[in-house]
Protein backbone atom coordinates (compact mmCIF):
# COMPACT_ATOMS: atom_id res chain seq x y z
CA UNK A 1 0.00 0.00 0.00
CA UNK A 2 1.31 3.43 -0.93
CA UNK A 3 2.17 5.62 2.04
CA UNK A 4 -0.20 8.52 2.70
CA UNK A 5 2.14 11.51 2.91
CA UNK A 6 -0.53 13.57 4.68
CA UNK A 7 -1.30 11.04 7.41
CA UNK A 8 0.68 11.35 10.66
CA UNK A 9 1.48 8.32 12.78
CA UNK A 10 1.03 8.35 16.53
CA UNK A 11 4.02 8.86 18.81
CA UNK A 12 4.01 8.69 22.59
CA UNK A 13 6.10 11.15 24.58
CA UNK A 14 8.53 8.98 26.51
CA UNK A 15 10.49 11.74 28.22
CA UNK A 16 10.67 15.54 28.36
CA UNK A 17 14.08 17.06 29.05
CA UNK A 18 14.30 20.74 29.99
CA UNK A 19 17.32 22.18 28.20
CA UNK A 20 16.75 25.86 29.08
CA UNK A 21 13.88 28.00 30.34
CA UNK A 22 12.45 28.09 26.80
CA UNK A 23 13.78 24.92 25.14
CA UNK A 24 12.83 21.30 25.76
CA UNK A 25 13.85 18.01 24.19
CA UNK A 26 10.99 15.57 23.56
CA UNK A 27 11.86 11.89 23.30
CA UNK A 28 9.15 10.16 21.27
CA UNK A 29 8.23 6.53 20.74
CA UNK A 30 6.55 6.23 17.30
CA UNK A 31 4.02 3.45 16.84
CA UNK A 32 6.02 2.27 13.81
CA UNK A 33 9.73 2.35 12.99
CA UNK A 34 10.63 5.80 11.74
CA UNK A 35 13.54 6.44 9.37
CA UNK A 36 15.12 9.77 8.51
CA UNK A 37 18.42 11.04 7.17
CA UNK A 38 20.32 13.65 9.15
CA UNK A 39 19.16 17.12 8.12
CA UNK A 40 15.70 16.03 6.99
CA UNK A 41 12.68 17.35 8.90
CA UNK A 42 9.32 16.06 10.09
CA UNK A 43 5.91 17.58 10.70
CA UNK A 44 4.77 17.30 14.30
CA UNK A 45 1.06 17.40 15.13
CA UNK A 46 -0.24 18.54 18.51
CA UNK A 47 -3.85 17.25 18.57
CA UNK A 48 -6.43 20.02 18.67
CA UNK A 49 -3.86 22.75 18.01
CA UNK A 50 -2.04 22.16 14.73
CA UNK A 51 1.26 21.06 13.31
CA UNK A 52 4.68 22.56 12.65
CA UNK A 53 7.95 21.43 11.04
CA UNK A 54 10.96 20.41 13.14
CA UNK A 55 14.28 18.77 12.37
CA UNK A 56 15.04 15.75 14.58
CA UNK A 57 17.95 16.12 16.98
CA UNK A 58 18.41 12.41 17.53
CA UNK A 59 20.66 9.79 15.97
CA UNK A 60 19.30 8.67 12.56
CA UNK A 61 20.71 5.23 13.32
CA UNK A 62 18.12 4.76 16.09
CA UNK A 63 14.85 3.81 14.37
CA UNK A 64 12.58 3.09 17.34
CA UNK A 65 12.87 6.51 19.00
CA UNK A 66 12.87 10.11 17.82
CA UNK A 67 14.04 13.21 19.64
CA UNK A 68 13.08 16.81 18.91
CA UNK A 69 14.59 19.84 20.64
CA UNK A 70 12.07 22.66 20.44
CA UNK A 71 11.91 26.28 21.54
CA UNK A 72 8.65 27.73 22.83
CA UNK A 73 7.96 30.43 20.24
CA UNK A 74 4.36 30.05 19.01
CA UNK A 75 0.95 28.48 19.41
CA UNK A 76 1.93 24.90 18.56
CA UNK A 77 5.17 24.97 20.53
CA UNK A 78 3.50 26.68 23.48
CA UNK A 79 1.02 23.82 23.79
CA UNK A 80 3.72 21.26 23.13
CA UNK A 81 5.72 22.61 26.08
CA UNK A 82 2.80 21.79 28.39
CA UNK A 83 2.72 18.12 27.35
CA UNK A 84 4.19 15.43 29.55
CA UNK A 85 5.31 11.83 29.53
CA UNK A 86 2.54 9.60 28.16
CA UNK A 87 0.88 12.26 26.00
CA UNK A 88 0.42 11.46 22.32
CA UNK A 89 1.43 13.56 19.31
CA UNK A 90 1.55 12.85 15.58
CA UNK A 91 4.51 12.80 13.21
CA UNK A 92 4.71 12.62 9.44
CA UNK A 93 7.63 12.58 7.08
CA UNK A 94 10.54 12.66 6.75
CA UNK A 95 10.77 15.44 4.17
CA UNK A 96 13.45 17.40 2.37
CA UNK A 97 17.10 16.91 1.58
CA UNK A 98 19.58 16.22 4.36
CA UNK A 99 23.32 16.62 4.74
CA UNK A 100 25.41 14.95 1.97
CA UNK A 101 27.65 12.86 4.22
CA UNK A 102 29.45 11.26 1.28
CA UNK A 103 30.75 14.67 0.23
CA UNK A 104 32.27 15.21 3.67
CA UNK A 105 34.47 12.11 3.63
CA UNK A 106 38.20 12.66 3.83
CA UNK A 107 37.79 16.31 4.83
CA UNK A 108 37.96 18.55 7.87
CA UNK A 109 34.42 19.37 9.01
CA UNK A 110 33.67 22.71 10.66
CA UNK A 111 30.22 22.90 12.27
CA UNK A 112 28.93 26.26 13.49
CA UNK A 113 25.72 26.40 15.51
CA UNK A 114 23.78 29.15 17.22
CA UNK A 115 21.12 28.79 19.92
CA UNK A 116 18.56 26.07 19.26
CA UNK A 117 20.18 25.67 15.83
CA UNK A 118 22.40 23.11 17.54
CA UNK A 119 19.42 20.71 17.49
CA UNK A 120 19.66 19.66 13.81
CA UNK A 121 23.45 19.71 14.14
CA UNK A 122 23.23 17.23 17.02
CA UNK A 123 21.74 14.70 14.60
CA UNK A 124 24.56 15.44 12.15
CA UNK A 125 27.16 15.04 14.89
CA UNK A 126 25.78 11.63 15.82
CA UNK A 127 26.09 10.58 12.18
CA UNK A 128 29.67 11.87 11.97
CA UNK A 129 30.66 10.23 15.26
CA UNK A 130 29.42 6.84 14.04
CA UNK A 131 31.75 7.02 11.04
CA UNK A 132 34.48 9.25 12.46
CA UNK A 133 37.25 7.39 10.61
CA UNK A 134 35.80 8.77 7.36
CA UNK A 135 36.71 12.34 8.32
CA UNK A 136 39.96 14.12 9.14
CA UNK A 137 38.50 15.99 12.10
CA UNK A 138 35.21 17.41 13.33
CA UNK A 139 35.32 20.91 14.83
CA UNK A 140 32.21 22.30 16.55
CA UNK A 141 31.88 25.98 17.38
CA UNK A 142 28.66 26.84 19.21
CA UNK A 143 27.35 30.23 20.23
CA UNK A 144 24.64 31.01 22.76
CA UNK A 145 23.23 34.29 24.05
CA UNK A 146 24.09 33.49 27.69
CA UNK A 147 25.34 30.43 29.56
CA UNK A 148 21.75 29.82 30.67
CA UNK A 149 20.66 29.48 27.05
CA UNK A 150 23.11 26.69 26.17
CA UNK A 151 21.44 23.46 25.04
CA UNK A 152 22.93 20.00 25.65
CA UNK A 153 25.05 21.31 28.53
CA UNK A 154 26.14 17.84 29.63
CA UNK A 155 26.68 16.49 26.12
CA UNK A 156 28.96 19.25 24.81
CA UNK A 157 31.90 18.40 27.14
CA UNK A 158 31.50 14.69 26.35
CA UNK A 159 31.60 15.35 22.61
CA UNK A 160 34.82 17.30 23.05
CA UNK A 161 36.51 14.24 24.59
CA UNK A 162 35.93 12.12 21.49
CA UNK A 163 38.80 11.26 19.19
CA UNK A 164 39.20 13.71 16.28
CA UNK A 165 36.53 16.04 17.74
CA UNK A 166 37.11 19.61 18.98
CA UNK A 167 34.36 21.58 20.75
CA UNK A 168 34.35 25.22 21.84
CA UNK A 169 31.37 27.18 23.19
CA UNK A 170 31.06 30.96 23.28
CA UNK A 171 28.39 33.16 24.85
CA UNK A 172 27.40 36.65 23.73
CA UNK A 173 27.06 37.89 27.30
CA UNK A 174 29.14 36.38 30.09
CA UNK A 175 28.95 36.54 33.86
CA UNK A 176 31.09 35.51 36.81
CA UNK A 177 29.93 31.88 36.55
CA UNK A 178 30.98 31.50 32.90
CA UNK A 179 34.65 30.44 32.47
CA UNK A 180 34.64 30.23 28.69
CA UNK A 181 34.85 32.58 25.73
CA UNK A 182 32.66 35.68 25.62
CA UNK A 183 31.74 37.03 22.21
CA UNK A 184 29.74 36.19 19.11
CA UNK A 185 30.44 32.79 17.61
CA UNK A 186 32.22 34.49 14.72
CA UNK A 187 34.99 35.41 17.18
CA UNK A 188 36.00 31.75 17.62
CA UNK A 189 36.33 30.82 13.95
CA UNK A 190 39.85 32.08 13.26
CA UNK A 191 41.95 29.38 14.90
CA UNK A 192 39.97 26.19 14.40
CA UNK A 193 42.83 24.13 12.98
CA UNK A 194 40.87 23.16 9.88
CA UNK A 195 42.13 23.56 6.33
CA UNK A 196 39.81 26.33 5.15
CA UNK A 197 40.68 25.72 1.49
CA UNK A 198 39.35 22.14 1.47
CA UNK A 199 37.11 21.77 4.55
CA UNK A 200 33.33 21.59 4.57
CA UNK A 201 31.45 24.07 6.78
CA UNK A 202 27.94 23.48 8.10
CA UNK A 203 25.97 26.35 9.63
CA UNK A 204 22.65 26.34 11.49
CA UNK A 205 21.11 29.01 13.71
CA UNK A 206 19.12 32.24 13.61
CA UNK A 207 19.20 33.92 10.15
CA UNK A 208 21.27 36.90 11.30
CA UNK A 209 23.84 34.57 12.86
CA UNK A 210 23.98 32.45 9.70
CA UNK A 211 24.51 35.56 7.59
CA UNK A 212 27.52 36.81 9.53
CA UNK A 213 29.01 33.34 9.98
CA UNK A 214 28.76 32.79 6.22
CA UNK A 215 30.49 36.11 5.53
CA UNK A 216 33.20 35.17 8.03
CA UNK A 217 33.71 31.77 6.41
CA UNK A 218 34.07 33.37 2.99
CA UNK A 219 36.60 35.79 4.42
CA UNK A 220 38.57 32.87 5.87
CA UNK A 221 38.80 31.22 2.47
CA UNK A 222 35.84 28.85 2.26
CA UNK A 223 34.28 28.55 -1.18
CA UNK A 224 30.47 28.90 -1.63
CA UNK A 225 29.99 25.24 -2.66
CA UNK A 226 31.64 24.12 0.59
CA UNK A 227 29.34 26.08 2.93
CA UNK A 228 26.16 24.19 3.85
CA UNK A 229 23.24 26.13 5.31
CA UNK A 230 20.11 24.80 7.01
CA UNK A 231 17.36 27.13 5.74
CA UNK A 232 14.38 26.10 7.86
CA UNK A 233 12.63 29.44 8.26
CA UNK A 234 9.03 29.83 7.08
CA UNK A 235 8.43 26.15 6.32
CA UNK A 236 4.82 25.16 6.85
CA UNK A 237 3.17 22.32 4.89
CA UNK A 238 6.40 20.41 4.23
CA UNK A 239 5.29 19.42 0.74
CA UNK A 240 5.87 22.49 -1.43
CA UNK A 241 2.16 23.27 -1.65
CA UNK A 242 1.76 26.43 0.43
CA UNK A 243 4.70 28.39 -0.95
CA UNK A 244 5.63 29.95 2.41
CA UNK A 245 9.23 28.73 2.28
CA UNK A 246 10.11 29.80 -1.24
CA UNK A 247 13.70 31.01 -1.67
CA UNK A 248 14.11 32.27 -5.22
CA UNK A 249 13.42 29.27 -7.45
CA UNK A 250 13.73 26.87 -4.51
CA UNK A 251 11.37 25.59 -1.83
CA UNK A 252 13.13 25.04 1.49
CA UNK A 253 10.91 22.06 2.29
CA UNK A 254 11.46 20.19 -0.99
CA UNK A 255 14.83 21.37 -2.30
CA UNK A 256 16.34 21.86 1.19
CA UNK A 257 16.32 22.58 4.00
CA UNK A 258 20.06 21.95 3.45
CA UNK A 259 21.52 24.13 0.69
CA UNK A 260 25.01 25.17 -0.28
CA UNK A 261 25.74 28.87 -0.27
CA UNK A 262 26.59 28.45 -3.95
CA UNK A 263 22.91 27.66 -4.61
CA UNK A 264 21.65 30.72 -2.73
CA UNK A 265 24.30 33.42 -2.99
CA UNK A 266 22.72 35.25 -5.94
CA UNK A 267 19.21 35.28 -4.45
CA UNK A 268 18.14 38.59 -2.89
CA UNK A 269 17.40 38.76 0.83
CA UNK A 270 17.91 35.07 1.68
CA UNK A 271 18.43 36.02 5.32
CA UNK A 272 15.15 37.96 5.76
Amino acid sequence: MKKNIYQPIKAVIEEVIEETHAIKTFRLWPEAEFNFATGQFIELTVPGVGEAPFTPSSDPGVKERLELTIMNVGEVTSKLHTLQKGDVVGIRGPYGQGYPLDKFKGRDILIVGGGVGLAPLRSLLFSLFSGIDNYNKVVLRYGSRTSGDIVYKTLLPEWGKKDKVDVLVSVDVGDSSWPGNVGLVTTVLDNTGVDYSSAAAIVCGPPIMMKFVTLKLLDLGFQPPDIYLSMEKSMSCGLGKCGHCRIGKFYACKDGPVFTYEQLKDIHDIWD
